[in-house]
């Protein structure tokens, strides 16, 4: 594994990467690390150069302004460009999806295929759910005192989650900035979307990989969405086993 950082317009961001052979880079979510992510990739190192970046306002890529999608799908390219790699298989997970679609929709050159794994945003028009507002208001108003608190903070929060993500999750907020927790946090419950409505995803012609999902933070009615308005799109049923193995595929057959 390899430890680099690079910056974009003055922001100093921080990834790994591992393997050799086409490029996979694949996002995590929102008050998480590349760690979230690598599960779903790490596997796939032996025939892949596998890239798992800290999402800014994340793990050790810092910031603590306003946040805006935009800005995030920006920060795919600036990684790309500072590893030298023209086009790659770009995906995400849970909120890391929203970054990858939006790269998605402004930079298709720069893709060979888009994987989207358990998807949260519906599109500005639509909105969060009530239960993801519900959930996400409570989060922000937890993270909010991170800064007079420190990160302990959101101990309890996440001591809730299943195994072996709680684990993980637990182990990742000794790594966390407090004001990089606050920004994202906020740009979580924001409500902002990647985009503005759901015809916007008939633009997207790469190959496409959906894994889905059906929880209340995940809705199926989301996945549904993607599955339905994405042209090109292999969809991947909620629970079904090795994600990583099929993203691989994936990514193969791309290249054949």
């Amino acid at each position: 594994m390899r430890e680099f950082w690079f910056d974009n317009r003055g922001v100093r961001l921080y990834g790994t990467e591992r393997g050799e052979g086409p490029a996979i880079v694949m996002l995590h979510g929102g008050m998480a690390t590349h760690e979230a992510a690598l599960p779903l990739v790490a596997p796939l190192a032996s025939r892949h150069r596998v890239i798992t970046p800290d999402v800014r306002g994340n793990g050790k890529s810092w910031f603590a302004g306003p946040i805006a999608f935009d800005q995030l799908a920006e920060d795919v390219v600036a990684l790309l460009d500072a590893l030298d790699v023209s086009r790659a298989v770009v995906g995400g997970v849970s909120g890391g999806s929203g970054v990858a679609v939006r790269f998605a929709l402004g930079h298709p050159d720069r893709l060979r295929g888009l994987v989207i794994v358990q998807p949260v945003y519906a599109g500005a028009a639509h909105g969060y759910t009530a239960a993801q507002q519900t959930t996400f208001t409570m989060m922000d108003g937890v993270a909010s005192r991170a800064l007079a608190e420190g990160v302990q903070v959101l101990r309890p929060m996440y001591a809730q989650l299943p195994e072996p993500v709680r684990t993980r999750a637990l182990a990742m907020i000794e790594r966390f900035d407090a004001a990089s927790v606050v920004a994202t946090s906020r740009f979580i419950a924001s409500g902002l979307q990647p985009f503005a409505d759901e015809r916007d995803l008939d633009g997207i012609q790469v190959p496409t990989l959906l894994v889905c999902c059906n929880d209340p933070l995940h809705p199926p009615e989301v996945s549904d969405l993607y599955a339905r308005r994405i042209p090109n799109c292999t969809v991947v049923p909620a629970g079904s086993a090795d994600v990583a193995g099929r993203i691989g595929t994936f990514s193969e057959g791309l290249t054949a």
